[in-house]
């Protein structure tokens, strides 16, 4: 039905990428639908001198954006402004640095807001990988629904890569044949993560989050070592559901040990809803053309509304610091930014507000090879989670709940948990604070 029109969008990389304007504004797919082919014709053009100014917004860049516009040397035409910044980045920022340049434009925000920042900013063109057209005319973007299905909707120009290793998947996960400006076919091996093994840390930390999720809770897990073992602990559960930002291999590992079943979710019953997936190569054959698998827009699954109208919604995350108030910093180390906010604070609300919620922000007590306390007098960094919104803070040491909490009580219950080489001086700081 639609094999005309996609012969008459059909073109070469190179040809697509003419139509990114040479003056304006580009967005890109994050992550596993960063497009390879078309941005290494993007790359030619600037070579060519045929780009003049270009702001690129986006998210979480990864290899084929490293290796192609986003090198130093193109920093004077093209203008990265990304929403959470990578190691790539960060390498930019510091080779700008060290030439009083500046060649990052960090982009700070809840990744729930993400898509409407786009819409008012106004995008000339989105490319991103695709999966094969089906039989109705749709693409599927598989692994991100996040800002991609947003911006391809308000974009001028849509490009997509078709990439025959992207999985398929349901939900509001496709772009139709029929907002597609441009076509370009490109097979080639999907970004990839190892998952990390916990350790013994991670696993004593885990134990004290599972014993916080009841059966029937629906999960929001982020990535590392401790959500890792967390999955791995959970399997013994009974009728779990999903809701989370992050789709990974743990969790599909907990999906198919039988204890999710989304059976009691209020939202997209005995559905896995994620916003994206990143993973390896066997996991992204369990996420295609899996109707239990559904990907939607960050403004939907990050939204702390939706979020709320789950019953027992139990979100996992990351800290890097907590002052003894409460606030949290996840985002910045040493006082430079390091990553982003993510969802983590649209879940911090969304969660407590759900009936039998629990918004749970986990951490080893020290850094540095325990040189560094993460419990700090105050957080240095930007405050991520600010401490009237914030509730259990677990370490290999316990569990300090803020909630209802004076100052005070925050205090010495975070000192509890700090690493016990840290205590003492932590009570004579938050003496001199005012807090004991």
């Amino acid at each position: 039905m639609y094999e005309t029109e996609y012969k008459s969008k059909l073109m070469t990389a190179e040809s697509a990428a003419e139509l990114i304007p040479a003056r304006g504004t580009l967005s890109m797919g994050m992550a596993v639908s960063e497009p390879p082919a078309l941005l290494a014709a993007l790359e030619n053009r600037v070579k060519a001198g045929a780009i003049k100014e270009l702001r690129v917004y986006y998210s979480h860049s990864v290899a084929a954006a490293a290796v192609t516009i986003l090198k130093y040397e193109y920093m004077d035409v093209i203008k990265p402004h990304p929403f959470f910044p990578t190691i790539i980045e960060r390498t930019l920022f510091q080779q700008g640095q060290q030439e009083n340049r500046q060649v990052i434009f960090y982009m700070p925000g809840n990744f729930s807001a993400m898509p409407r920042t786009l819409a008012a900013i106004g995008i000339d063109a989105f490319v991103v990988m695709v999966a094969p057209r089906d039989e109705a005319g749709f693409f599927s973007c598989g692994t991100d629904a996040d800002y991609t299905i947003p911006a391809s909707r308000i974009a001028k120009k849509l490009i997509v890569e078709v990439n025959p290793k992207m999985p398929r998947v349901f939900g509001d996960s496709a772009v139709h044949i029929s907002q597609v400006n441009a076509i370009v076919e490109n097979e080639s091996p999907l970004f990839s993560v190892p998952s990390r093994v916990p350790t013994e840390i991670d696993k004593t930390i885990s134990k004290f989050i599972v014993e916080m999720v009841p059966d029937r809770a629906t999960l929001q897990i982020g990535i590392g070592g401790v959500p890792n073992a967390v999955c791995a602990a959970l399997s013994n559960h009974k009728d779990l559901g999903i809701h989370t930002e992050l789709m990974m291999p743990p969790l599909a590992a907990l999906i198919q040990s039988g204890a999710v079943t989304n059976k009691y979710k209020r939202l997209n019953r005995y559905k896995n809803v994620y916003t994206l997936a990143v993973g390896d190569e066997p996991f992204y054959d369990f996420l295609n053309e899996n109707s239990s698998m559904e990907a939607y827009p960050v403004d939907y699954v990050n939204d702390p509304y939706i979020i709320r109208q789950q019953d027992r919604l139990i979100s996992i995350s990351a800290l890097l610091e907590v002052g003894l108030d409460g606030a949290v910093n996840s985002e910045a180390v040493a006082g430079k930014q390091y990553s982003a906010p993510g969802g983590q604070l649209d879940f911090v609300r969304g969660a407590q507000l759900s009936n039998g919620g629990k918004s749970i922000l986990a951490a080893y007590s020290t850094a540095s090879n325990s040189k560094i306390s993460r419990i700090v007098p105050k957080i240095e960094g930007p405050t991520t989670d600010p401490r009237a919104d914030t509730q259990y803070i677990v370490t290999e040491y316990g569990v300090a709940d803020m909630f209802g909490k004076s100052t005070t009580e925050r205090a010495e219950a975070l000192i509890a948990i700090a690493h016990p080489g840290f205590r003492d001086d932590l009570r004579r700081r938050a003496r001199t604070i005012g807090y004991l």
